[in-house]
C-alpha cells in the first residue's frame, strides 16, 4: 500500500457542504481516506462506492462505555454501522474512543474486544481493524525519541492495549500536533523544525538516528514506547495532525501550508525509525465555527465552508 493520505471530516459548524458534496470534494482533490467521528449515517451513505477509506470513530466516551459494557450492544453496532454498507464502504479502522480521558481508559480494551469479536462474527476481522485513537501525552520522555516511554499510571492500560493490537495485527492510532508541542515550548522548539522547514537537525544519542522534523522525533517516541510494552510490530497511523491558519500563537496562512504540505510529504518517507509510507490523516477538512475551546479550534481546516481552499495544498 502506498501513502494514504486522509483527512478528518468533522462537521461541528452551521454552514458547511452537504455530505455528499464533501465526498466530491475529497475525490477531486485526491485525498483518499477520510475519518468520521460517529457513525454518521448521512456521511456513510454518500461514502457508497465512492472508493474512499474510512476510519470511524464509535463516538464520545458514552458509545465506548456502551461497547464495553455490553457485548451484544457491539453486535448491534457493527450490524448497523459496518455490515449495513460494507464492502461499498470501505472501512479500514473502527475508532473505539478518540483521546478518551485517563479517568475512563479502563473502558477501552473491553470495548475494543467487543467490537473485534463482532467484526470476526461477522467474518469481517480481517479486512476491518479495531483500534483506538490516543494523544501524545499517553507517553512521557518523548525527547529524545528512544526515551519514549508509556506514562507509569497509564501503563496498566496502554500495554495490555499494545498486546491487542499485536495479537490482532492492527495499528495504534496516535493524534500527532507538533503545533502544540511549539506552542507550548517555543524557546526550545525551533518553528522550522515544527513545520518541515529546513535548518534543523537533531541527533538522538539513544538510537544514533538524526531528525530534521519535530513530527517524526514526536511519532518515533512513540514507536519507542511501543517497543518498551513488547509489541515490536504494531505500527503507528497517524489518526490526527494538523495546524491552525488563524486566531492563535503561531497561527497563520504560511505556517499552517509549510506543516501540512510537509505532512502529507513526509507521509511517503516514513520517519527514521519506521522508514515507508506512514498512513497519515490531516485534521481537518473544514474550518468548523462551532467548535468549542481555544480560537485556533475553529481554524484548522484545508477549506473554508464555500468549499474554498483556505491555502493552496496538493494531495497528488
Amino acid at each position: 500500500m502506498g501513502a494514504v493520505h486522509g483527512v478528518c471530516y468533522g462537521v461541528l459548524g452551521n454552514n458547511l457542504p452537504s455530505r455528499s458534496e464533501v465526498v466530491q470534494l475529497y475525490k477531486s482533490n485526491g485525498i483518499g481516506a477520510m475519518r468520521i467521528y460517529y457513525p454518521d449515517q448521512e456521511a456513510l451513505a454518500a461514502l457508497r462506492g465512492s472508493g474512499l477509506s474510512v476510519i470511524m470513530d464509535v463516538g464520545g466516551t458514552d458509545a465506548v462505555r456502551n461497547l464495553a459494557n455490553n457485548p451484544s450492544a457491539a453486535a448491534d453496532w457493527v450490524r448497523n454501522n459496518v455490515q449495513a454498507y460494507w464492502p461499498n464502504v470501505f472501512f479500514r479502522y473502527i475508532a473505539v474512543g478518540n483521546e478518551v480521558p485517563t479517568g475512563d481508559m479502563g473502558l477501552i480494551l473491553p470495548a475494543m474486544q467487543n467490537v473485534y469479536n463482532a467484526l470476526v462474527s461477522a467474518g469481517l476481522s480481517n479486512s476491518i481493524k479495531v483500534s483506538t485513537a490516543v494523544k501524545m501525552d499517553v507517553i512521557t520522555n518523548s525527547f529524545p525519541p528512544s526515551s519514549g516511554v508509556f506514562r507509569p499510571e497509564l501503563q496498566q492500560f496502554m500495554v495490555p492495549i499494545a498486546q491487542f493490537l499485536s495479537n490482532t495485527m492492527s495499528p495504534l492510532l496516535v493524534n500527532v500536533y507538533p503545533y502544540f508541542a511549539y506552542r507550548d515550548n517555543p524557546r526550545d522548539i525551533s518553528l522550522n523544525y515544527a513545520t518541515f522547514q529546513p535548518g534543523t537537525t537533531v541527533r538522538d544519542n539513544g538510537n544514533g538516528l538524526t531528525y530534521t522534523n519535530l513530527f517524526n522525533a514526536m511519532v518515533d517516541a512513540v514507536y519507542a514506547a511501543l517497543e518498551k510494552a513488547g509489541t515490536p510490530n504494531v505500527r503507528i497511523v497517524v489518526s490526527e495532525s494538523g495546524w491552525p491558519s488563524a486566531e492563535g500563537f503561531a497561527a497563520s496562512i504560511d505556517n499552517a501550508r509549510n506543516h501540512n504540505q510537509g505532512l502529507i510529504d513526509n507521509a511517503k518517507n516514513g520517519t527514521p525509525k519506521r522508514p515507508g509510507p506512514l498512513e497519515t490523516y490531516v485534521f481537518a477538512m473544514f474550518n468548523e465555527n462551532q467548535k468549542q475551546g481555544d480560537p485556533t479550534e475553529r481554524h484548522f481546516g484545508l477549506f473554508n465552508p464555500d468549499k474554498t481552499p483556505v491555502y493552496p495544498i496538493t494531495f497528488k
